[in-house]
């Protein structure tokens, strides 16, 4: 979380950081181990029937008594409408779940997001709406001239918002990476209003990863272009008003742009998923996965989805922007998601998922992940980059009295360093965040950690998937002061992205329970909620629900249920 404070002088130093590596680099796929005997995942990529109304679950173990709300789970559901298939995994259509838990019971419910997309799919039982990977094709009803035309129409933005729920002014929402969002239920999962970002704000995108200060703010990143260039903008959405009455309606009153960054290649801006906050400091990393502006404009004429348009240049740096202080720039390297950062004596450390090879996000065709068991899912899964945790310390008092040529990070225990070779140029070289064990677990991705309490401050825990297939196969705790791990483990068993949740009477960090959603390829409708207790990392209960569930994106935990 943010301190509102940070963000009232946007005026600094900019210097240049870039990462020198002193040891001969080695690619993350090629340090771990490779996979052979893979089973297919065919099974967690397919279409499945919503269940709109609560069903009981068989518990096994016990839930804690003290967890009460609601587990929120969003990803996608559905992959075909009539003869028409989806591409890409990002395509198909939002699915949202709810794990309802209450006095040591849970129920399971889920519901597809009747969004635009989903409608106007449903009516014409084909796909008329373009996605990520999939380009919608002519009306085959609209004669030959007409079908031409259509391709030089610029399709409109999907609102099938399938990646995470997040939360403005109180109101939960469902949110994908266009300029659209869909407000719901949380408790019912009903699908509410549509809000488009650019009738608040001048942006033509936002991500769904926002982050929220202690006060109540939101905070997000969200594109913009026009004839002044492209844009990286920081948005901010104030807390609600108290004194106001509440309208069953999306509030974005009082919404800005704090903050817009100009891309250093305007041509090819870079694509991001995610951003990083500490207590002072919004970081934005702009890394060299591009998106080709003369292909994003023609690319409907050339019938190819916007995945197509995402290229992997690392020739170009990583730049770090931080508004209020300064901007440093590294070597190529690719981020999803940050873990953490925050601020000790002068510096900022900043601890993230990297790779270093953004071709990835395209490599995640339905088509390849749901090859068959054994040597096609090893050749699709050996060839994929492994994101590994790092971190990078930046400090924030660099100008031109700070001495040339020595390491100027003074953090006792930290391996990670920073050296000014001349003004205004600073060569970094990273911590890694963990030992060789973690590589048997094929790195890590969807960190989380006590966000209420240690978001933007000194943490010492992270909780994370590890990636031994194509989708997640291990649950995994990080200590980050000893690089120690936990891990609950188990042969066919697929588990979700880790959500933390503090116990009421947490005194260390780490007291609580951490759920995940598990599924497998092996049995038909054998979903179970896990609840680990998360100091041990051992197994506390389940709560088994006879439904299948695809393999899903984020999910949050709802506390008022």
């Amino acid at each position: 979380m943010l301190d509102d404070g940070g963000l009232k002088n946007l005026f600094g130093v900019s210097s240049h950081v870039e990462e020198r590596n002193e040891q001969p680099y080695i690619p993350s796929r090629d340090r771990c181990p490779l996979a052979r005997g893979l089973e297919s995942m065919a099974p967690l990529v397919r279409s499945v029937e919503e269940t709109p109304d609560p069903i009981p679950t068989t518990i096994t173990g016990r839930i804690p008594s003290w967890v009460n709300g609601s587990f929120l789970r969003n990803g996608p559901g559905k992959f075909e409408f009539g003869k028409d298939r989806y591409t890409h995994w990002f395509d198909g259509m939002a699915m949202m779940h709810r794990f309802h838990i209450s006095d040591g019971d849970v129920t399971y419910s889920s519901r597809f997001l009747r969004s635009d997309s989903y409608i106007h799919n449903s009516e014409k039982n084909r796909i008329v709406v373009s996605e990520f990977g999939t380009v919608a094709m002519p009306d085959p009803c609209k004669n030959i001239f007409a079908r031409f035309f259509s391709r030089f129409q610029i399709p409109k933005a999907t609102d099938n918002a399938s990646v995470n729920f997040v939360k403005y002014k109180g109101d939960y929402y469902v949110s994908t990476e266009t300029n659209y969002m869909r407000r719901v239920d949380p408790q019912s999962l009903e699908t509410k209003e549509k809000v488009d970002w650019t009738q608040y704000i001048a942006v033509n995108s936002a991500t769904a990863h926002p982050h929220y200060s202690r006060d109540g703010a939101t905070y997000n990143m969200g594109n913009s272009y026009g004839k002044g260039g492209f844009f990286y903008n920081i948005i901010r959405v104030p807390p609600p008003d108290e004194t106001a009455a509440k309208a069953d309606s999306p509030d974005f009153a009082g919404a800005e742009v704090i903050c817009s960054i100009p891309a250093a290649e305007p041509r090819k801006p870079s694509y991001y998923h995610s951003f990083v906050m500490s207590e002072n400091y919004i970081v934005f990393i702009e890394q060299p996965i591009k998106l080709d502006l003369l292909k994003f404009m023609l690319y409907r004429i050339q019938g190819k989805s916007f995945h197509k348009v995402m290229i992997w240049e690392p020739k170009y740096d990583t730049i770090f922007h931080l508004v209020n202080r300064h901007t440093g720039k590294v070597a190529p390297m690719f981020t999803l998601h940050q873990i953490n950062a925050y601020e000790d004596n002068g510096f900022l450390v900043m601890d993230m998922c990297c790779g270093d090879d953004g071709d990835s996000i395209g490599d995640f065709t339905l088509e390849n992940l749901r090859k068959g068991s054994g040597e096609e899912m090893d050749k699709f899964y050996n060839s994929l980059c492994r994101n590994l945790p790092r971190r990078y310390v930046l400090p924030l008092t660099v100008d031109q009295k700070t001495p040339l040529d020595q390491n100027l990070v003074t953090l006792n225990s930290f391996k990670a360093t920073a050296t000014m070779t001349k003004p205004g140029e600073v060569y970094m070289t990273h911590e890694e965040l963990h030992d060789d064990e973690l590589l048997q677990y094929g790195g890590l991705e969807f960190p989380q950690i006590n966000y209420e309490k240690h978001n933007g401050r000194p943490y010492r825990y992270f909780y994370s998937c590890g990636f031994g297939n194509v989708f997640s196969d291990s649950l995994l705790k990080m200590d980050v002061h000893t690089k120690e791990l936990k891990v609950w483990r188990y042969p066919g068993l697929y588990p979700s992205e880790p959500v933390f949740v503090a116990s009421p009477q947490a005194t260390d960090e780490d007291d609580g329970v951490v759920m995940s959603v598990i599924i497998t390829p092996r049995e038909e409708k054998s979903t179970f909620l896990l609840v680990l207790d998360a100091k041990t990392f051992t197994e506390l209960g389940r709560a088994e629900v006879p439904v299948n569930v695809p393999y899903g994106t984020h999910g949050v935990f709802n506390e008022m249920g």
